[in-house]
């Protein structure tokens, strides 16, 4: 759409989107007409707006106020038009110093960036990766009660980590305690210095071939226990900081309301597993904005998001930050994208 555009065009469309950007209120033609090396008037000026509305890339929120970007304009902006900046030599040793400081750990170094993020970009910085998956050295499966067994899984460094699964019905207390204690030692037997990715599709193989010797029962449970206890069944985890930063831009109650439901999207464990998604295929940083990402059912937001990779390219997690669609993309792209770099360099990622 760009190439469609007239160099005047583009410079109109791309004031205004900066603008907007800065201020936050629609941009009108004597506005823009004042600002200086543009040099037209505000009937010129009004005429190609009215061009770029026609176009689907301005709209305005009321008759008599300017003009604002769509999310398409948005969009078309972001991808032919932004400048984005250089992060300083200041900004880069912070970044480093943050992630790297001190012997930490893979998620603590994650919660310390998106600390990080969040005050650098004055939005709320955002952290995901899924569950842990270190080497079992037991898996177990317990009975809660009449209809919920525990699957427990005992990792090689002593952590433990415990996933609830329903019971088959209509079963003799008999059968299925047999089956439980028959599944467990099955799984821990081929798990045993092993993690669930590392055995799960040779556990899945031996059992459509037949060659496991395991009841009906008992391979229904492996199964199950295999499905819900893999990193990328259904598990993960966020950690969002600078929350605060979302409710600053709110200006009226309706962005209150989308404000405090974007919160409590936050909150809902789903949230990670889908953020995580969006990450998977990506090789840098993605930029989605409003309703571009299904994880947000309404517009008003964007997410600038980068996978963390480790030394086999296999996502450790994803770094990002999320915020009003005015966000500053040029300023946060380079962040997010050496924040994610740094995190992927760091030893503990490297598995």
């Amino acid at each position: 759409m760009l190439s469609d555009m007239d160099a005047r065009s583009r410079e109109i469309f791309r004031r205004i989107v900066e603008s907007w950007l800065g201020s936050g209120v629609p941009v009108g033609s004597r506005a823009l007409s004042l600002l200086p090396g543009l040099g037209l008037s505000p009937a010129t000026i009004r005429a190609v707006m009215s061009e770029l509305e026609t176009e689907g890339l301005l709209y305005a929120p009321h008759i008599s106020a300017g003009r604002l970007p769509t999310q398409l304009g948005l969009r078309l902006y972001v991808d032919g038009l932004m400048e984005i900046g250089n992060l300083g030599a200041a900004e880069r040793e912070t970044i480093e110093s943050v992630c790297r400081g001190g012997t930490l750990t893979p998620e603590q170094a994650l919660e310390r960036a998106s600390t990080m993020i969040a005050g650098l970009s004055a939005c709320a910085g955002l952290v995901v990766a899924p569950k842990t998956d270190k080497a079992v050295k037991t898996l177990q499966f317990v009975r809660i009660d009449a209809s919920r067994l525990l699957v427990v899984l005992v990792l090689e460094d002593g952590m433990i980590e415990n996933r609830v699964m329903t019971v088959p019905e209509g079963l003799p207390a008999g059968a299925l305690e047999s089956a439980l204690e028959a599944a467990g030692n099955y799984l821990s037997d081929r798990l045993r210095g092993k993690s669930l990715t590392q055995v799960a599709g040779d556990i899945q193989a031996e059992i459509a071939a037949r060659r496991t010797h395991l009841d009906a029962l008992t391979e229904d449970l492996v199964r199950r226990g295999i499905a819900l206890s893999s990193p990328g069944a259904g598990s993960g985890y966020l950690i969002v900081r600078g929350q605060s930063h979302l409710l600053n831009d709110v200006r009226a109650v309706d962005d209150l309301e989308k404000a405090r439901s974007l919160l409590a999207l936050l909150e809902e464990s789903e949230t990670a597993v889908r953020l995580l998604e969006s990450a998977q295929n990506a090789q840098g940083v993605q930029i989605f904005i409003g309703t571009e990402n299904r994880i947000f059912d309404h517009s008003g937001w964007s997410m600038v998001i980068s996978p963390c990779r480790d030394a086999r390219k296999g996502i450790v997690g994803a770094i990002g930050v999320i915020g009003p669609s005015r966000l500053n993309y040029g300023r946060i792209i380079p962040i997010v994208d050496y924040t994610a770099k740094v995190l992927s360099h760091m030893a503990g990622f490297k598995g």
